[in-house]
Formats: structure tokens, sequence, C-alpha cells
């Protein structure tokens, strides 16, 4: 328990701190004054301060934070300050930090595909791939089915049939094929467990024409690429996952306004912790994905147009780039506080 917190901790340091990093350098570059920029929040452990900029040590080490002078409406005579830039340098420090989680979810799987990444490797693989420790495992299994009753369960490695041990899924298939009516024995391993063994007689199961034990199985293996390969696997990976993280919000507000109520699929603090956990006992390449896939949902909430995060702050300055004159920041603030009331409760509900 005190392992998962700890690299919980740590994973969620390391995407707020690379978020606030990208705020940093992007007002830098833009000519902004920042005040400071720390790791951790307050109280402060440590601090020096170079270029008019503090950089600090925090007590708690939860990510970080940059103070830019403006960032709130204050001192638009400044030249240095974010709220006499024009709105699209304005645009640029406020979009930077998302820009980074993309970055860095990018790197992060790019790593994977570097190292290898458990892949299914049934079928044709794309040129340059290196495969290595392939392991046949339970893709799926069907309901009332004699591997459903013997506790089978998607995932399990099938380490022998009747003895006889396989690399390839489609071998296992045909072996276990070859003597339906008989009864096979197999031995499988479930993640960090014992090995434990299945007795099973192919049987007729509903929707299935023929005879069967009931599971589905596939070929997995670590596989790599060279790193000119990696990288660009790494930013489609990065681009499909976005998108299927975007389809998956769609759904859920959908449910919320269609239904009124949270979709049981959110997953608070707590429920976040728990899932570090269980991708580090994986191993260290699924703990890179995980971190890599918290990233990209870390930007694009953020981005979401909603007040408080960035992607609301954005929103205020295409509404005065369209209106032509400066939003009332007394409205905008009162806006950004009332959203993250809303943000802090919806935490609540799903933790």
């Amino acid at each position: 328990m005190l392992l998962t917190a700890l690299l919980f901790i740590i994973v969620l340091s390391l995407l707020v701190f690379v978020h606030e990093l990208g705020h940093f350098l992007m007002a830098r570059k833009m000519g902004m004054r920042v005040d400071e920029f720390g790791f951790g929040f307050p109280p402060r452990l440590w601090g020096i301060k170079r270029g008019g900029t503090i950089y600090s040590i925090n007590w708690i080490p939860l990510g970080g934070f940059v103070k830019i002078k403006g960032e709130s409406g204050e001192d638009r005579t400044d030249a240095d300050s974010f709220a006499s830039k024009p709105a699209w340098q304005r645009f640029f420090v406020l979009v930077a930090g998302v820009t980074m989680n993309w970055l860095l979810a990018a790197i992060l799987l790019s790593g994977t595909f570097m190292v290898g990444a458990p892949s299914v490797t049934d079928g044709e693989l794309p040129a340059g791939a290196r495969v290595r420790d392939p392991v046949v495992r339970v893709m799926s299994v069907l309901p009332e089915s004699p591997a459903y009753r013997a506790g089978i369960v998607s995932g399990d490695a099938v380490l022998s049939v009747n003895g006889q041990a396989f690399q390839e899924a489609e071998l296992a298939r045909q072996f276990i094929t070859e003597r339906s009516g008989e009864d096979v024995t197999l031995v499988l391993q479930r993640e960090n467990k014992e090995a434990y063994q299945a007795e099973l007689v192919a049987e007729q199961i509903p929707g299935v024409e023929t005879k069967a034990v009931g599971v589905r199985l596939v070929t997995t293996a670590l596989v790599s690429y060279p790193p000119h390969l990696a990288v660009v696997y790494g930013v489609v990976a990065t681009a499909t996952t976005t998108r299927d993280i975007l389809f998956a919000f769609g759904g859920l507000l959908r449910d919320l306004v269609l239904t009124g109520r949270v979709s049981s699929d959110l997953s608070g603090p707590v429920g976040i912790a728990v899932m570090t956990g269980q991708a580090a006992a994986l191993g260290f390449v699924h703990l890179l994905q995980f971190t890599a896939l918290l990233s990209i949902n870390l930007a694009i909430i953020n981005i979401l147009p909603f007040p408080a995060l960035d992607g609301g702050r954005v929103f205020f300055i295409a509404m005065e780039k369209l209106r032509r004159r400066t939003v009332s920041q007394y409205a905008e603030t009162i806006a950004h506080n009332i959203g993250f009331l809303l943000l802090m409760g919806l935490v609540l509900i799903v933790t």
C-alpha cells in the first residue's frame, strides 16, 4: 500500500511538473516575468532566485506550480505582465502545459516501443519489428463454457496443454481442437500468481457450431522497434489514444446528460492510485504506458473549455477577440472560482 502511494505521488508529480514546465518555458519565451517556478507545493523547503525568478522546492511533493506576473489580470500596464501581452501570446502560454503533457506521452510511448511493448503478434507485424518472449494467452472466455467453469480468465498465460508447451496460439488451438471429446489438461498462470491446472472437455456451447472448451487464444510477445520507427509509433499511439479518450469522454458526457448520473467508469485519485500500483505490478513497461495514458488524460481535461482549467482561460481569450474588448476581470475570476468548486465536487463524487 505504501509503495502504491509512493508510485502514485511520483507519477502525479511528474505529470503536473511537466505541465507547469510548459507554462514556464513559454512565458519566458514570450517575455513575461515568472515570479516563481516551484517543485511541489508550499510551504517552501528551499529556494534560490535567478534572473528575477525564484526556483523553489516545497514540502508537499505533488507536482509543481508557476507564478506568472499578471496572470490574474493585474499589472496590465507593465510590459512583462501576462495581462499586457496580446491574445496570441497568452494563448500559447496557456496551451503550452497540455502540449508538454502530449509530448511526454509521446516520449514515454516511444520508449516502450523501443524497449519492447507487450503486443498481440498473431498476424503480420510492421517491418522492423523485433519479437521476443512469445507467450500463448487467453484472450477471452465464453460464458457457461468448460473454461469459464474452471475459473480461467482473460489474460491467463497458457504454459502447457497436455504437458506440451506452445509458443504460437494457432498451434495450441489446433492441438485442442484435434482432441475434441477428450480430457485436455491446461496449465495456466495468472500475473504474479502460482500456476494452476484446469481439466477441460469440449462440449456444445450455445452460439458455437462445434464443440469447444470456450477459450480464445492469442500469441503475445514483447515487440520492439528501431529508434526511428519507435518514435513514429509513439506519436501515432499518442494520437490514437487521444482520439479514443475523446470518444470515451463523449460517451460519459452523454450518459451524464441523459441519466443525470456520473458513470462508474470515472475514477478519482484513490482509484487512479490503485491502478498505478496495478500497472507497476505488471512491470516497468506497463507503468510507462499507464503514465502516458494519464498524461494524455490530463492534457484533454485541462484543455476543456471549463472555468478554472486552461481551456476555460483560452475560452475567455476567444471571447475577448470576438467581442473586441477585454472581458471583466471580476466576472472571469468569479467564473474560475465557481468552476474550481464544481471540479472539486466532481472529484469527491467519483472518489
